[in-house]
């Protein structure tokens, strides 16, 4: 899947991501609510971005795709599919510097376009750490609607956190087409 927006390329990882990849996931202020830990390796990302460049994004289970900026990676959304394929769950990072620019909701909005239109999903789920504002503002900013609340659900960096559970339906989303209309 390659996406375009007007600064952006949401598309598939090469193995020429890795450092990029490996830079802005050992930044502890990105890092903060992940589930992962800093420093995050030059080996791993490696390993990562040659993973990423050869799974089929059409099969269920995570898929990782890149955010491109001016041929630069700049964070990456995650995607994951349902067995039932009418389903799927995202993710998503942004690197400290571009963060705060509006790439995030340009990206994710190019994106959720594609599950919802072209892959004809019928809903989109998100989660994200219950004090990571930033990231429960971009999901309500996109439509997304608060669902739920786990209190101390996620055991993470040593401390269990709560998890904020937001849903995006296809019925929602403004550019659903009608049904019936083929896919653009």
């Amino acid at each position: 899947m390659l996406l375009s927006t007007d600064r952006l390329t949401v598309r598939r990882f090469h193995t020429g991501d890795a450092a990029a990849l490996a830079a802005y996931r050992s930044d502890p202020e990105v890092a903060r609510y992940q589930v992962w830990e800093t420093p995050f390796s030059l080996e791993r990302a490696v390993i990562l971005t040659a993973a990423f460049a050869t799974a089929d994004p059409g099969e269920p289970g995570w898929f990782q795709y890149a955010i491109d900026l001016d041929g630069s990676l700049i964070g990456d959304i995650g995607v994951k599919l349902h067995q039932n394929h009418m389903q799927a769950k995202i993710g998503y990072t942004l690197a400290a510097a571009y963060q705060g620019k509006g790439y995030a909701t340009e990206a994710l909005t190019a994106f959720l376009g594609h599950l919802f239109t072209v892959r004809r999903l019928h809903r989109v789920s998100a989660g994200c750490d219950a004090r990571n504002h930033r990231s429960a503002r971009l999901l309500e900013r996109l439509g997304f609607q608060r669902e739920g609340l786990r209190r101390k659900h996620f055991w993470v960096k040593g401390e269990w956190t709560d998890d904020l559970l937001y849903g995006l339906l296809a019925s929602e989303w403004p550019h659903t087409p009608s049904p019936g209309d083929t896919p653009a």
